[in-house]
């Protein structure tokens, strides 16, 4: 018989948005989670201004419908907390998937959206990202969440996701990943690849130097640096 694994303390959850850099750059998600760096290029900067367009607010009402926004997710069975952009809840009639709500009658179906900036891509981080939000609210809420979408800002359209067995093991797998990856407290090696065009954190990364950590490399120039001001006065 297959063992639920123990569930974690909410003292050591991790960012949800983890599973999304480690699925699409382990050395990312090691930078960002354990060395703590980031650079904003203007896709992250465009990315920003579509999510606070996405959380301005916190509830609507349209007929049926009730909309969230700005939520706050956790899940101790993946180890993982955050925020949802936008969480949908749709009217039903089904008892086996209908959350109840507080001050809101009825029976209401858990719909996460996602809002990416761009189009949708070639690998499935976004997905599991959205995912593992659906997966917190099926916790959350003792419902199953069957589906999500992601609004992607260039193309102005969602893609609807069927979260089904095989994204919600590879979300499990990246969460897993993600977590050995901090309790290391190393950060991956660096190998070039056409994806890191895109990353705000190539000229951090550096990923033709012979550095694992980027900090290191950092200070390594801020040594020499002082080092060369000593040695001319």
């Amino acid at each position: 018989m297959k063992t639920e694994p123990a569930p974690f303390s909410e003292d050591d959850l991790l960012p949800l948005s983890g599973v999304q850099h480690v699925v699409f750059c382990e050395r990312q998600a090691a930078l960002i989670h354990l060395e703590g760096l980031w650079e904003d290029n203007p896709l992250t900067v465009e990315g920003s201004h579509l999510h606070e367009g996405a959380d301005a607010g916190l509830r609507e009402v349209r007929g049926s419908l009730r909309i969230a926004r700005g939520l706050p997710l956790r899940s101790r069975r993946l180890g993982l907390s955050g925020i949802a952009d936008v969480v949908e809840f749709r009217r039903t009639e089904d008892p086996a998937c209908g959350a109840r709500l507080r001050d809101t009658p009825g029976l209401w179906l858990p719909f996460p959206v996602e809002y990416k900036r761009g189009k949708p891509k070639p690998y499935r981080a976004d997905e599991v990202q959205l995912c593992a939000q659906g997966m917190c609210l099926e916790e959350m809420l003792g419902v199953p969440v069957p589906r999500g979408a992601l609004f992607y800002g260039k193309t102005r359209r969602r893609k609807e996701v069927e979260l089904d067995s095989g994204l919600r093991r590879s979300t499990e797998e990246a969460a897993l990943r993600f977590r050995q990856i901090i309790a290391s407290g190393k950060t991956p090696l660096a190998h070039r690849e056409p994806k890191c065009r895109r990353c705000s954190l190539l000229n951090v990364c550096k990923p033709e130097a012979p550095w694992r950590s980027a900090a290191r490399y950092l200070s390594s120039i801020v040594r020499d640096a002082r080092a060369g001001g000593g040695e001319g006065t």
